[in-house]
């Protein structure tokens, strides 16, 4: 008979280094936030860095608090979607195994 503390070592062990592999994979990925129907875009990694901001043309010149406005909602919007692919991503490495509910990973 298999000792139980050691198969669940082993599941820890697996899980750390699943968490690793995924942790670096998400921080090369890449999501675009936009806001007022894609006059502002913001590309953005996985690890909330913003990598590139695009303002339409027609935008420049026009209300300057409105702009201020589209440029802060385009980064929320690219900082809830690297949250959802994190989230996504966790619950396929967790899959499965008995993680109290509201447990934070280390990303």
């Amino acid at each position: 008979m298999k000792n139980p503390l050691g198969n669940l070592m082993q599941q820890a062990q697996k899980m750390q280094e699943d968490l690793r592999k995924a942790q670096e994979e998400l921080e090369l990925m890449q999501v675009t936030g936009e806001s007022g129907g894609g006059l502002v875009t913001i590309v953005m990694t996985g690890k909330r860095e913003a990598r590139k901001v695009t303002i339409d043309p027609s935008l420049v010149g026009e209300d300057k608090d409105m702009l201020e406005d589209m440029v802060a909602a385009a980064i929320n919007d690219a900082v809830n979607k690297v949250g959802k692919m994190k989230k996504e991503r966790m619950a396929e490495i967790t899959a499965g195994l008995p993680i109290p509910p509201g447990f934070q990973m280390p990303f």
